[in-house]
């Protein structure tokens, strides 16, 4: 006989409220269930108390509802009759590219020391396959004095969130689901299927669903890298990328993709989980690691381009302010996470040349690193530019080059004459 499973048996709460867990409490709230979003971060909390998303990712109509029908906190106390935990904390890197698992241990030590009998934890936050049994799983017995599979169970469900992406949103991706035993994998798989209208998969292992995330963001760096590569192949011959592009992609199993700066959480990061995890079983990721390369110093080259053009052009620009235009990771997206146009920037700047920028969609906050180094904010759009870098072409920094009379470089689209 099929179990049925009632939304009310279930008391959620979603760990860090950024830009993965924010929508998944959400969209768990605007189903009916029992919700708690939690975050350390007592500023985040209040800003979504009063509907604020920095992020600019979820609607006021969705945070009216989730401040409406759930609850936002960032006391422990308020978290301790929950009975399902979906941890998105973020993993960053470390200076030497190794995985920083701290916010995931420290995540996971809090829940642990709430953690009661027939709960499940889910983790949705990328790592490399075996972190959620190997490193997760032994902190919350510890913390807890719960048996593993007896009192409590794990599940893995890799977070696709799209930021920026109002189009592909967390309902319309296929989720992938794993769990550490039947019963928490049937558990979830309603959960999930409950908000997700694309459907779920419910991968054998929660390390095979570990690994079904990197996949997907290391298969991607790589082509890129591909790209890049070939982009500064062609521009050393003369011929444009783009038009390469376009006449390749007249074959219809060409995978059509362009030049650029890899920054942002998942392409930029993820891959380095993987080759960690490859290195400490003694195995060379070889193409993992030229790719990361490739696109890690990609930066350093645009910079060169941008010399030589300036040469080409006989502009003074020692003498001459460099506004640089867009600055977040990706076009319409105002997250700023690992962005190598930060890159650009100081290595432009530490040339001794005046630099400014302006982005319409980045929080001006996320800015005050670089005003402080002296690099111009423009608050709102520039009267006038003389000398203009293209590095993310927002809809409204495409509309304002329409009438942009100045010099422009676009490291995409490279002048050759």
């Amino acid at each position: 006989m099929t179990k049925i499973y009632k939304k009310e048996d279930y008391r959620i709460c979603v760990v860090g409220l950024g830009y993965v867990g924010l929508p998944l409490a959400a969209r768990f709230s605007l189903k009916g269930f029992n919700v708690t979003g939690f975050d350390i971060k007592e500023e985040r909390v209040n800003q979504l108390k009063n509907n604020i998303d920095i992020n600019n990712d979820e609607s006021i109509k969705h945070l009216e509802s989730l401040n409406k029908n759930s609850n936002l906190s960032s006391n422990i106390n308020e978290i301790e009759d929950c009975n399902v935990y979906i941890i998105t904390v973020p993993t960053p890197i470390n200076p030497d590219k190794t995985p920083d698992l701290k916010p995931l241990i420290a995540s996971s030590e809090l829940v642990g020391s709430i953690l009661k009998k027939g709960s499940i934890v889910v983790y949705e936050s990328t790592v490399y396959p075996g972190v959620t049994d190997e490193v997760c799983t032994p902190i919350l017995e510890e913390k807890s004095g719960l048996v593993f599979n007896k009192e409590f169970s794990t599940a893995y469900s890799p977070e696709r969130i799209v930021p920026g992406d109002k189009v592909n949103t967390i309902e319309k991706i296929i989720k992938v689901v794993s769990a550490s035993n039947k019963e928490a994998l049937e558990i979830i798989s309603f959960l999930y299927s409950s908000i997700i209208d694309a459907g779920i998969h419910k991968a054998p292992s929660i390390k095979v669903a570990e690994a079904a995330k990197v996949t997907e963001n290391i298969q991607r760096d790589v082509n890129i890298a591909l790209i890049n590569e070939m982009h500064q192949l062609y521009t050393s011959i003369g011929i444009n990328t783009n038009d390469v592009i376009d006449a390749a992609s007249t074959k219809w199993n060409f995978m059509r993709l362009t030049p650029g700066m890899v920054g942002g959480h998942c392409i930029s990061i993820d891959p380095y989980y993987l080759m960690h995890k490859s290195e400490m079983l003694g195995y060379t990721p070889n193409i993992m690691r030229a790719s990361r390369k490739i696109n890690d110093e990609m930066s350093v080259w645009v910079v060169e381009k941008f010399l030589e053009f300036s040469d080409r052009k006989c502009i003074d620009i020692k003498n001459t302010e460099i506004t640089f235009l867009g600055y977040s990771f990706k076009e319409n997206c105002a997250d700023t996470r690992n962005t190598k146009v930060k890159d650009l920037i100081y290595l432009i700047k530490d040339k001794g040349i005046k630099v400014g920028l302006w982005d319409p969609v980045v929080d001006l906050n996320e800015l005050k690193e670089l005003r402080d180094d002296g690099v111009k904010i423009y608050h709102k759009k520039p009267s006038e530019v003389e000398f203009a870098f293209l590095c993310v072409l927002h809809d409204e920094i495409n509309t304002f080059l329409k009438n942009h009379t100045g010099f422009l470089f676009d490291y995409k689209n490279i002048d050759f004459y």
